[in-house]
C-alpha cells in the first residue's frame, strides 16, 4: 500500500530580476520574461509559499508585474539602489529563521557565500536560473538546482519592454 507523504515546508522565493532578465535575453536573444504561473508551481512541488520577492535595480519597474505578483502570490517587487545582491542577501538572512527553504532565482556566483551561510543555518537552498549563465560553483553549493527552460518563459512582442519610462 502506497502512503501519502505530506510535505509541510515553507518556502521563500527571492528573484534577482536584473540577473534573470539579462540571462533570458542572452539565452533567447529577444525580450523574454518568466511565466511565473508555470515556474512557481514547478519550484514549490507541493510546498507552501511563504514569500515571493522580486528585486529589481532601476526605476523602470513594471507596475503590471508588481500587481500580478501581488494578486496571485502575495508577492512584491522591491526596487534596489544598485544591484540586488545585498538587498536579496539581507532579506534571505532575515527570512532564514522563518522558512524551511529559500529558492534564489539567479545564476550569479556572488551568492555562493549566502548559500553557504543559509545552509549553515539549516535552511534548504535551491537555485533556479538559466543553465548557460549559472555559475557552476553556485549549482554545486546549492541543495538543488532547477534550470529555467523555454517552457518556463514567454516572449514579448518586438518592441515591448524596451521603452524608457518618462517618470
Amino acid at each position: 500500500m502506497e502512503e501519502n507523504i505530506i510535505i509541510s515546508q515553507s518556502v521563500a522565493i527571492l528573484v534577482d530580476g536584473n540577473n534573470i532578465e539579462r540571462s533570458l535575453e542572452s539565452e533567447y536573444k529577444q525580450s523574454t520574461m518568466i511565466n511565473f504561473d508555470v515556474l512557481i508551481p514547478k519550484l514549490l512541488r507541493g510546498r507552501g509559499l511563504n514569500r515571493l520577492i522580486y528585486f529589481r535595480e532601476g526605476k523602470n519597474i513594471s507596475s503590471k508585474l508588481a500587481e500580478r505578483l501581488h494578486a496571485k502570490y502575495h508577492g512584491s517587487v522591491r526596487p534596489c539602489h544598485k544591484s540586488a545582491d545585498i538587498p536579496l542577501s539581507i532579506t534571505a538572512t532575515q527570512l532564514s529563521s522563518k522558512v524551511d527553504a529559500i529558492i534564489i532565482l539567479s545564476g550569479d556566483s556572488d551568492y555562493v557565500e549566502l548559500v553557504n551561510h543559509l545552509k549553515s543555518e539549516g535552511v534548504r537552498v535551491e537555485i533556479c536560473a538559466v543553465e548557460s549563465t549559472t555559475a557552476e560553483i553556485l549549482k554545486e553549493g546549492a541543495d538543488y538546482y532547477q534550470p529555467i527552460v523555454q517552457e518556463d518563459c514567454f516572449s514579448l512582442p518586438a518592441g515591448v519592454g524596451k521603452k524608457k519610462s518618462r517618470r
